[in-house]
């Protein structure tokens, strides 16, 4: 990701959805105004989801992805279409792409009724969007292949839809604006402002972020919840100063009197507790990342089964993002370490990073999942509805580090200080 794009996690996801050959890939780069995914009149062209960023105003930074065909064929086609659904766990709303053209033969030229109802497999997946509360638009691509008067009868068709329904053509690059400002109206108009840590913090206050600098940081930048809290110190006119654990002591000293929050990497935590003052408040960027998302109260009320881990009880510790493991590394070697520490029980541990969550967690006992930061909240939020719904206790990693080190208390109390910013 490159410094100045909005994260993919903050973007507003928009899957498009349709049997092969409706035309999705064109509509993908007739609305992004880029040739990015392949056009072919061969069937089945997009083989994996496609996604491409962009801004919607006044909607905001998107993200559009392009799915492979819902009536995708044979072995292969079936785990196409899998993934292709996949994507609805991250989607904010749903494009669900028809031919135009195929609609006014089959129901309006043959004279066929639809009553309101469209063919069985974009049926069943509008359902499903409705089941998921996914709201969407029916897209009636292609239009150009038909005169203007059976385009507007075609249209006339799905008014009794539970979506709005657009006509586009995307090789003419017909109906975009329309079929955004429908986009636009999906999104409730007032949406609640929130905050990582601007609520926190008065302009002119000084924060201090400290980043630990190892084998496991990124070379040559900081990650992306640290360029987040950073932007927003700096956008809130507060001044932010960035050290690694070693030189936090002098910087202590140095801006002493001036200092209203610590936020440290949950790794750090214990080492920087012991160094920062009462009277100055300590947090980690995990734990501000978890009211963000508004998870706080889920995981803090998690971390309490440590308390009741038995010898053979099984933990999972999953990751939403995929990296190369280090000799240091916080889920495979630090978590597990500090889990028999802590609970002096013979636990047996599993570890999932990236998409490979299970659905069912019902052998775990607790699961320690990271921060969540690559993954878009909608999936953070699904993953916490499979723990509730196995009845699994489940953490993330900052909250499991303040309270293994008894600093929970402590690294929690600046979320309770009412103040008039």
């Amino acid at each position: 990701m490159g410094l100045q794009e909005t994260p993919k996690g903050e973007r507003f996801h928009i899957v498009l959805y349709g049997k092969r050959n409706v035309g999705k890939s064109s509509l993908l780069n007739a609305l992004t105004g880029q040739p990015l995914a392949i056009v072919s009149d061969i069937a089945g062209t997009t083989t994996d989801p496609v996604s491409k960023a962009m801004e919607i105003l006044p909607l905001g930074p998107c993200l559009l992805v392009d799915t492979p065909g819902l009536d995708d064929e044979g072995e292969l086609g079936r785990k196409r279409v899998e993934k292709a659904l996949q994507a609805m766990n991250t989607a904010d709303a749903a494009l669900l792409v028809l031919d135009a053209g195929s609609l006014w033969k089959e129901y309006v030229k043959n004279g066929k009724q639809t009553d309101g109802k469209i063919l069985e497999k974009e049926r069943t997946l509008a359902e499903k969007l409705q089941e998921n509360k996914i709201p969407y638009v029916l897209v009636l691509n292609q239009a150009d292949r038909l005169e203007e008067q059976e385009a507007l009868e075609l249209k006339e068709m799905f008014q009794g839809f539970p979506a709005a329904a657009v006509l586009t053509s995307a090789v003419e690059n017909r109906g975009m604006e329309e079929l955004k400002q429908a986009l636009i109206r999906l999104v409730p108009e007032e949406k609640k402002e929130r905050y990582i840590i601007r609520d926190l913090i008065c302009p002119g206050e000084m924060v201090v972020l400290v980043v630990p600098v190892d084998s496991a940081a990124p070379k040559g930048r900081i990650i992306l919840p640290q360029q987040q809290v950073l932007r927003e110190i700096l956008d809130h006119h507060a001044a932010a100063v960035v050290t690694q654990p070693e030189e936090l002591p002098s910087v202590l000293e140095r801006f002493k009197g001036q200092i209203r929050l610590v936020v440290t990497d949950s790794q750090a935590f214990k080492e920087v507790d012991a160094m920062v003052p009462g009277e100055i408040f300590l947090t980690s960027f995990s734990i501000l990342f978890a009211r963000y998302k508004g998870e706080l109260d889920v995981l803090t009320d998690g971390v309490k089964a440590l308390e009741h881990l038995k010898d053979g009880s099984r933990i999972l510790i999953s990751e939403g993002c995929t990296h190369h493991r280090q000799c240091e590394d916080i889920g495979t070697v630090k978590i597990p370490g500090l889990l028999k520490k802590y609970t002096g029980k013979e636990l047996v541990l599993e570890t999932s990073s990236g998409g490979d969550f299970p659905e069912k967690l019902d052998k775990y006992a607790l699961v320690i999942h990271c921060g969540g930061c690559t993954l878009h909240e909608k999936e953070m939020k699904r993953r916490l509805a499979c723990a509730k719904a196995c009845q699994v206790p489940i953490v993330n990693y900052g909250i499991f580090l303040a309270y293994v080190n008894g600093i929970l208390e402590r690294s929690t109390e600046i979320l309770s200080v009412d103040r008039d910013i």
